[in-house]
């Protein structure tokens, strides 16, 4: 027994060591291939109790990933919801308040992606959504003190700086690199009492929403290779356009 006991946690500390491992929002553990630590040690630690492997099927079954929290049923023309929950986990440090839930919409066969630490944007990327065959986004949630100390608990982004400011200060962010000459164009909006930042860059192919709500600075991106940009454009023009701090 002793053995065992070592062996699994043998298993535990690779596993969650691993430069491989991801934290997911809902609070799985899983590694690159989206394969969860749980139906890892399912299929080869607890083998080593003794159990046979064909009696742990159900119990692996019911481990396979489900509907992902705060993702919607499609609707008729196939799109999803996505709300940001309520109990997920973020924030930067003692004393932020909760991170006010932001909302968008995407093709059916969008799904999420694992964050790592080691993306561009850090530990500030929220969230990322994907798809083989039209592009990928991702959500940017920073401490609005990062770029100014007096905005107080209601932050508005007109408060930070105007759309060529904004783009210039946080357009790197996003690119990776100056955006200076890469704005093909930029747009006010207002919903629900909110204003939105919305650009779109080339090279590379990106659209940006940017708005502030709380103590933080929102960063919405929408992008696509080549290919995907010429062919499924209206799509993720859709996408970017329904981005909403609700």
């Amino acid at each position: 027994m002793r053995g065992i006991m070592w062996e699994l946690q043998r298993k535990v500390r690779q596993f969650q060591q691993s430069a491989e491992t991801f934290w997911l929002h809902n609070g799985s553990i899983v590694n690159r291939n989206l394969i969860s630590f749980r139906r890892i040690i399912l299929a080869s630690g607890v083998s080593l109790l003794g159990f046979p492997r064909e009696s742990l099927a159900e119990v692996k079954q019911g481990l396979l990933a489900g509907r992902i929290p705060g993702l919607s049923e499609p609707d008729e023309q196939g799109w999803r919801t996505y709300r940001r929950p309520d109990d997920k986990s973020g924030g930067h440090g003692v004393g932020w308040s909760p991170i006010i839930p932001y909302k968008f919409s995407v093709p059916q066969d969008w799904v999420e992606v694992p964050v790592s630490i080691a993306d561009l944007g850090g530990t500030e990327i929220d969230l990322r959504f994907a798809s083989s065959k039209e592009g990928r986004l991702f959500v940017i949630v920073a401490p609005v003190l990062r770029f100014a100390d007096n905005l107080g608990e209601d932050a508005k982004i007109e408060e930070i700086g105007p759309p060529d400011k904004v783009i210039s200060a946080f357009g790197p962010e996003v690119i990776g690199e100056n955006v200076e000459g890469k704005v093909l164009s930029s747009n006010v909006a207002e919903y629900d009492g909110r204003t939105y930042y919305q650009f779109e860059l080339e090279p590379p192919h990106v659209l940006i929403t940017a708005t502030a709500a709380g103590n933080r600075l929102y960063l919405f991106s929408v992008t696509g290779s080549g290919l995907q940009w010429k062919r499924h454009y209206n799509d993720l023009k859709k996408i970017h356009n329904s981005f909403r701090v609700v």
